[in-house]
């Protein structure tokens, strides 16, 4: 049980649940796993953007805004990778939790629901990163890991309101708010299932 247990002073409203203290115990008792795991989160998300660009590329104006994230991706991608090899330590694979796999399973497959779905997904997993990493820099005693944690917030949050702009300026208010409450519930309950591996969406 962690004595000084620390929550951001917001919250973010489009999540359905929060972190349980017992995700940031295991997480902070494990730092080196952890931070492999996010290295391994970055690259997917650049991959993400990446992916939508090619599946959209006559969508006016998506590649002018996804590329610049891809590229952020990478670049806090690269900045984990450095700090492991300061603390000695070398990316590796790691086994994946079900998150982002079943998350995936949500997405509709006829247009234009495929785009709603995949803009909004994106968004949950940004969104839940940040309120992640929230928690890890409040509560993380390492310098090193505290600092790191606290530079990528900004991006996390920015990247998170960019999907869902995404999604609500190509699809109604109302389709959009209705689809991210029903989204948002399958990744809490997602979330809930024993996953006994620290990892950033364990």
């Amino acid at each position: 049980m962690l004595v000084d247990f620390k929550r951001p002073s917001s919250n973010i409203k489009y999540l359905s649940s929060l972190s349980s203290e017992s995700w940031l115990e295991q997480a902070l008792s494990n730092p080196i796993e952890i931070l492999i795991d996010h290295a391994h989160c970055e690259r997917k998300a650049a991959g993400v953007a990446i992916q939508l660009m090619f599946r959209y590329p006559s969508e006016p104006d998506l590649a002018e805004v996804l590329s610049p994230i891809a590229r952020e991706e990478l670049e806090h991608f690269e900045k984990i990778l450095v700090l492991l090899k300061d603390l000695g330590h070398s990316l590796k694979a790691l086994k994946p939790p079900p998150y982002g796999a079943e998350l995936a399973k949500c997405v509709r497959k006829e247009e234009p629901y495929r785009m709603l779905d995949s803009f909004l997904i994106a968004g949950l997993i940004e969104a839940r990163s940040h309120e992640r990493l929230s928690l890890l820099a409040l509560n993380s005693e390492h310098k090193s890991f505290k600092l790191l944690y606290v530079s990528l917030l900004e991006s996390e949050a920015r990247h998170f309101g960019i999907y869902w702009k995404l999604a609500q300026t190509k699809f109604s208010k109302n389709e959009t708010n209705k689809r991210l409450e029903e989204l948002s519930n399958i990744e809490s309950e997602i979330l809930s299932q024993t996953f006994a591996l620290p990892r950033i969406h364990s």
